[in-house]
């Protein structure tokens, strides 16, 4: 029997490393975090139990292989789509089963704590796509601009669906993530680039628009597409945050203060002196920033790096279409993830409520993040039993 069809052999150790290592730097950061005492609750011991069944959660993903993915890959996604229903269409209230938090009616209630539904539902949208794609483009082998819009379209439905949910909820950060994959899928796709290049452009346009009616014409959005006033808040916050230092800018003040106050080396583990609002979770990077200083910002932004390579890396060796793209939409997800968060923290970007993956305290996001990084474990593990496994009569 060849040796390379054991676990040890198959399993991704370098990406469980990886993982190990976001975890340490999770507990620390968030241990930190909570000693300013503003809920009163234990939210280490609690990422530790998140980090338990998020292993879990990696565990079952990693027995299915892609070939099961592709058969379960719709029925995920209906299934996301009727938790996203559900949560449309039952009010909130308080201590109900559907919660609305600063304005976004995003969570469920449930015995175990708030579950958001959108965070599962990026991962369910990647499968779905990632199978949409390769089925195109084996029904359609000879591609022209013909089949390249067909595409197109379909993903384009396939993401309206339950983009329409979303952004009633609202949630704007969600909605952009759910950007960001399907631009990457689109792209590793094969679309051609006299499709892609007016499309791109046309969204910058749309969205630089969007950015001026949200400065210009606040009352037409509002009307028109369901956006709530929070959110042109955040925009002007963003802009010139002292402008509004009394309410939503102070957010982003303190955040920059705090990032630029651990200068080169940071003041050492528990040593902040600058208060930030949920710091445990959205708001995670200023803690690390000020403790660690620029030294364990880098740390950390490498740790991404590193996460991203490897995936990369994993994703150039993978054969098999289907794979290939629930790879790439997964690296795109992570990676916007990670750059929203950081950049909301130090003024890059507008602050949307992206938590940092792998290191913000939340459980649906560090589950959803399990499920989308499990898949990944099972590509590799089951494309190396492909590759080397034998046929029992021959042992």
């Amino acid at each position: 029997m060849n040796n390379n069809t054991n676990f040890a052999s198959r399993f991704d150790w370098k990406l469980a490393f990886i993982l190990f290592t976001f975890l340490v730097v999770s507990l620390l950061a968030i241990s930190s975090a909570q000693t300013t005492g503003q809920y009163g609750e234990n939210f280490v011991l609690k990422q530790l139990i998140n980090y338990v069944v998020a292993a879990v959660i990696i565990a079952i993903v990693i027995y299915f292989d892609p070939d099961q993915y592709k058969k379960m890959a719709w029925y995920l996604y209906g299934f996301g789509l009727l938790l996203l229903i559900i949560l449309a269409i039952i009010p909130a209230s308080e201590g109900g089963f559907v919660i609305e938090r600063n304005g976004a009616k995003s969570w469920f209630s449930t015995p175990l704590g708030s579950m958001q539904p959108s965070e599962f539902m990026k991962t369910f949208y990647i499968l779905a796509t990632a199978l949409l794609i390769s089925k195109h483009h084996e029904k359609n082998p000879l591609k022209n601009i013909k089949t390249d819009f067909l595409l197109l379209g379909k993903i384009g439905i396939t993401l309206a669906v339950p983009l329409a949910f979303i952004m009633m909820q609202p949630d704007l950060g969600s909605a952009l993530v759910f950007f960001a994959i399907t631009a990457a899928l689109i792209i590793v796709a094969g679309i051609s680039w006299k499709i892609i290049l007016p499309v791109f452009a046309a969204s910058v346009v749309v969205g630089g628009s969007l950015l001026w009616m949200a400065l210009y014409m606040q009352d037409f959005l509002e009307e028109k597409f369901g956006f709530s006033a929070y959110q042109f808040a955040r925009i002007y916050s963003w802009l010139d945050p002292y402008s509004y230092s009394s309410d939503s800018g102070y957010h982003l003040i303190t955040s920059l203060n705090a990032i630029g106050s651990g200068e080169i080396f940071g003041k050492g583990y528990m040593g902040r002196e600058v208060y930030v609002a949920e710091n445990h979770t959205d708001f995670i990077f200023t803690v690390i920033g000020e403790e660690w200083g620029f030294i364990g910002a880098s740390f950390v932004i490498c740790l991404y790096f590193l996460l991203i390579y490897h995936l990369t890396k994993l994703t150039l060796t993978l054969k098999d279409p289907f794979s290939t793209y629930v790879c790439a939409g997964i690296i795109a997800m992570i990676t916007f993830h990670v750059f929203e968060n950081i950049g909301m923290t130090i003024q890059l970007l507008p602050i949307t409520g992206i938590p940092l993956p792998f290191i913000s305290y939340g459980g649906s996001s560090l589950m959803g993040n399990a499920l989308a990084i499990g898949l990944v474990f099972s590509m590799k593990y089951h494309y190396k039993s492909y590759m080397f496994s034998t046929n029992d009569d021959d042992d």
